[in-house]
């Protein structure tokens, strides 16, 4: 293998060295980074150099990059880049519960990449949670149920709670662009297209309820599955540097950004690498 390789947690997440993300990927090296996000579901480098331009050039080596809608675009960044930031005086955080990418969306994304320009002095963690353990440890009557469910996906909950608390810098024409009443309709438990393997395919942030269920039906199971699926040893966590670069398979892990640097900036770039619909 071209690449070294350190675990991060029991359960997911590896750091990876020997790589300079700013030079052209070999199709070994691209590979072999291929292959450990499939194994670890997240991947982390450290050190790396990267202008927008490589940013979008190494998400492209592993897949057609998802759009931003026009008003998220960045005017004189690269169109595929989303600015995740947050202001000495923003009270709430981008990513602040327990979420999978953009499940509202029919598609979701394959995987992100997150490229750390600007970090806090202290705080700013990001933590990660593996689904395929998440459904491995489900009690057999419990995946019996769940067989064949679906959930509905949206993005209302979580941008009402924006509406709510978002602060005064940001203003509410920065709620109001992200808004959307789309929603979608997903598995509860998918299988990932390249593995084989079942993951538990909620997530507090964007499922309302299961399919055929009103909502207050839904809720006793459906929190009954975030609490189960975010559980401590499910997890890793991964702290910030300047430069440093997370890339998350969608598919099979939930993230969170934690909030607990007030007063203090931090200013991520993001892309998305197109995925499947979820079956």
């Amino acid at each position: 293998m071209s690449i070294t390789i350190k675990k991060l947690g029991g359960t997911l997440g590896a750091e990876i060295y020997d790589v300079d993300l700013s030079a052209n990927l070999n199709k070994t090296k691209i590979a072999d980074i291929r292959e450990a996000l499939l194994d670890n579901l997240v991947i982390f480098f450290r050190d790396q150099n990267l202008t927008d331009e490589d940013l979008v050039r190494v998400g492209k080596c592993f897949g057609e990059l998802a759009p931003l809608p026009p008003h998220r675009q960045n005017p004189g960044s690269q169109p595929e880049i989303l600015v995740v930031e947050k202001k000495p005086n923003d009270k709430l955080n981008f990513g602040y519960e327990w979420h999978s990418d953009t499940t509202h969306l029919p598609i979701p994304p394959l995987g992100s990449i997150l490229y750390a320009l600007k970090v806090p002095k202290y705080g700013g963690d990001t933590m990660f949670a593996n689904q395929y353990t998440a459904y491995e440890t489900l009690s057999d009557s419990v995946k019996e149920t769940l067989d064949g469910m679906r959930a509905i996906h949206g993005n209302g909950r979580i941008m009402r709670t924006l509406e709510d608390k978002v602060s005064p810098v940001r203003g509410q024409e920065a709620v109001s662009a992200t808004w959307s009443t789309d929603t979608s309709l997903h598995p509860i438990v998918r299988t990932h297209p390249e593995t084989g393997k079942k993951a538990l395919y909620v997530n507090i942030a964007h499922t309302q309820s299961i399919a055929g269920m009103e909502i207050d039906e839904s809720q006793p199971l459906l929190q009954m599955l975030y609490e189960h699926s975010t559980q401590n040893h499910f997890t890793c966590r991964f702290q910030w540097e300047k430069g440093s670069v997370a890339f998350w398979d969608n598919r099979c892990c939930q993230h969170l950004a934690l909030n607990d640097y007030p007063g203090e900036h931090r200013l991520m770039h993001r892309v998305q690498i197109k995925g499947t619909r979820p079956v």
